[in-house]
């Protein structure tokens, strides 16, 4: 009796395996499937996400060079938030640590919507993903998108429906990336606010803030950041007891780093779709024209601190990013030119050497030129990285972008407009084959 129940299964299983069949994996299958995983070095479970069977923390195994594995390697931290095998997989392509996505409260929109799995990588060289010793030549765009094929490549051997990827902000540039590097990785890619820029002061953002927005706001935010100027000796004080008490340490003088947060506010403004009427009037307190000051445009965003450290050694050697325009605040500021601040004010002495490598995103941008892949593209009307975005890609049959009117770095398909995020769920649903369950 047992014999002939063992062929059946046998014989069943076989069957499944023929026909592409996910066989369902019991809580302890799953974690024994991810440990035999080819390059695994430590698997630990995690209180779920809601919506979950079960979650891991992953640890795996990656060389500093994918070219020559010789040269040594680190552990790269992947979360694995598991529903079903016949259910497809979202790859979060972050750009940054992945420490949020321990949180039980983590959720991503296109999982939720599709019912998904997730596969959560950390960027290289980012928290725990960080090699020892931390040798930057291997700090490129070509191991980081070998990284992410590679954790594809494992994972598809338990998770074999389709897969998308999605990331933001940086994670929707990594997004972009990664198709354009592994075409056939994934079937869908849905980037959110990913820009594509081609310079480390790439010279689109400036002209699109003296544009964004209407008159009036514009005009509200300049005379703000005038008064915040003109106020500068009254306030730095106050300024610099703030950065002392914060513990916040600077490449350049208190008095420049002022300069550059009002430099700055504009940016972080739109970015956030902040209100105008949020913004005291050039009658208002001190105290006032501070607080608005430091809680748009925080100082410890030019502070060289080892966390943002990754992100700015990328974006000085291929990714990019953006300049200011000081004409307008010329005469009432302390520094002279923002040529190269990014080198000079964010990055340690170590790596101010840097230079510039256009070649990703030109590659990039031919990639997406000449190729049609099935993916969807979500950008803010207001937020100043659509400057850098990839708005251009026109008459496309299966690559759409949207953008979300009066939309900021928060847009998403869940709060487009309704003929949008219809529009958006019926392109998906296509692709996927099936309706979103939410």
């Amino acid at each position: 009796m047992k014999r002939v129940l063992f062929r059946k299964f046998f014989l069943f299983l076989l069957f499944a395996l023929l026909i592409g069949c996910p066989v369902q994996l019991r809580a302890d299958e799953v974690r024994s499937r991810i440990e035999q995983l080819k390059g695994i070095s430590s698997i630990e479970a995690l209180e779920n996400s809601k919506g979950f069977a079960e979650k891991y923390v992953v640890r795996l195994r990656q060389p500093l060079d994918h070219q020559h594995p010789e040269k040594g390697a680190f552990d790269q931290r992947v979360i694995v938030l598991h529903r079903s095998t016949d259910r497809p997989t979202v790859i979060v392509t972050e750009g940054y640590t992945a420490s949020y996505a321990l949180s039980p409260r983590y959720t991503e929109e296109l999982s939720e919507m599709w019912n998904t799995n997730i596969i959560f990588v950390e960027h290289r060289f980012f928290d725990e993903s960080t090699p020892t010793p931390c040798d930057w030549q291997y700090m490129t765009d070509r191991q980081a998108m070998a990284d992410l094929h590679q954790v594809v490549t494992l994972f598809k051997s338990i998770y074999s429906k389709k897969w998308i990827s999605t990331g933001v902000s940086k994670g929707g540039q990594t997004c972009m990336e990664f198709r354009s590097f592994y075409p056939e990785d994934v079937d869908v890619s849905v980037p959110y606010v990913g820009p594509l820029c081609f310079g480390v002061e790439d010279g689109r953002h400036e002209p699109f803030l003296r544009r964004v927005g209407t008159d009036k706001e514009r005009q509200r935010i300049q005379e703000f950041q005038m008064e915040a100027l003109k106020r500068k000796q009254k306030l730095l004080p106050e300024f610099e007891a703030f950065c002392l008490k914060n513990h916040l340490r600077f490449n350049i003088p208190m008095r420049d780093i002022y300069d550059y947060c009002v430099l700055e506010y504009s940016f972080a403004f739109w970015q956030w779709g902040r209100s105008e009427t949020r913004i005291p009037p050039v009658t208002a307190s001190d105290a006032d024209i501070l607080g608005e000051l430091l809680a748009v445009s925080s100082p410890d965003y030019f502070m060289p601190a080892k966390s943002f450290t990754p992100f700015f050694y990328q974006a000085a050697y291929e990714l990019g990013y953006y300049g200011y325009d000081m004409k307008p605040f010329k005469k009432l500021m302390s520094i002279k030119s923002t040529r190269n601040y990014l080198r000079r004010v964010m990055l340690p002495d170590s790596l101010r050497h840097v230079k510039y490598h256009k070649k990703l995103s030109r590659s990039v941008k031919r990639y997406l030129t000449k190729n049609d892949p099935q993916m969807l593209i979500v950008y803010g009307e207001i937020d100043p990285w659509t400057a850098a975005g990839v708005t251009w890609l026109r008459n496309k049959k299966n690559m759409r972008v949207f953008v979300q009117p009066r939309g900021s770095h928060t847009a998403r398909i869940g709060n487009m407009p309704d003929d949008m995020r219809r529009e958006i769920v019926d392109i998906l649903t296509r692709w996927l084959g099936e309706a979103p369950v939410k």
